[in-house]
């Protein structure tokens, strides 16, 4: 998708199963941005990544989000992917029988449409290219979707992903939880070698660490369902070295409710 991305999520309310989890966010992505979004454990942040994909376990209730002018909540999921959003997942499932190289292949050529598929010696070029910037064995491309892969392999497995589909809106969730260090470090390059001003990052992470890597244009935190404070990547260093103690005083929030899972 050529062009630069647009996202504008305005006072979106959504639930699970009766429950409301979003409750008023409201967020602004442009191209060249990478925004990360930080807060406690249930305070919506995987169900902010997951609404904005359409999975349907999640209704949206009030609010709208528009994405490069078009109204992201009437479409449907592939249609949400072949416009540009891309999630890496906190929890990628394994698929037996699909192998890794045609799963990623399907998915290029779902996004570039019938009579404009990709060539397999083209495919097979840049497939090799950038598992090569993430260190990935080359026999991964013949293994089974995730099958057997390790917490960190399958991070690595998302990156991947992403960087064949090169969409315009990336959604990172929790992408770096499990890793140590050194995948850390391979994880961010791969994200590293995708900023451009024709793209915008939206990571949701707990941890200031993942942010020494990627550095953040805007901090967000997350409380009760919605954006309660915003800065530059100095507030991710406050956060790792203060918590959240005192912006919940700040803003007179006296317990934060921890959904699991959400």
């Amino acid at each position: 998708m050529s062009g630069v991305p647009h996202l504008q999520i305005k006072n979106l309310h959504a639930k699970v199963e009766d429950k409301e989890i979003l409750k008023g966010l409201s967020l602004e992505l442009k191209g060249g941005e990478v925004h990360a979004i930080m807060g406690p454990n249930g305070t919506g942040k995987s169900t902010l990544a997951s609404t904005l994909m359409g999975h349907p376990k999640y209704e949206v209730t009030a609010g709208e989000v528009y994405f490069n002018g078009e109204n992201l909540l009437e479409m449907e999921v592939d249609e949400r992917a072949r416009a540009g959003l891309f999630l890496a997942m906190q929890y990628p499932s394994e698929i037996t029988g699909v192998t890794n190289a045609d799963f990623i292949r399907s998915a290029i050529n779902a996004r570039r449409g019938e009579g404009n598929e990709i060539s397999l010696m083209k495919f097979i070029r840049e497939l090799d290219k950038q598992m090569a910037l993430l260190e990935m064995d080359e026999a991964f491309a013949h293994r089974y979707l995730n099958e057997g892969f390790s917490g960190g392999e399958k991070k690595r497995n998302e990156i991947l992903q992403m960087l064949m589909l090169q969409p315009s809106l990336c959604i990172l969730d929790e992408i770096d939880s499990g890793l140590d260090i050194d995948a850390l470090k391979v994880v961010a390059k791969g994200v590293n070698a995708m900023r451009s001003a024709e793209r915008a990052f939206l990571i949701i992470t707990h941890y200031q660490r993942l942010l020494n890597y990627i550095k953040p244009d805007f901090v967000h935190v997350m409380m009760q369902g919605r954006i309660v404070k915003s800065g530059g990547p100095e507030l991710a260093e406050r956060l790792e070295a203060e918590g959240y103690d005192w912006i919940k005083e700040e803003l007179g929030i006296e317990d934060e409710t921890v959904n699991a899972g959400v």
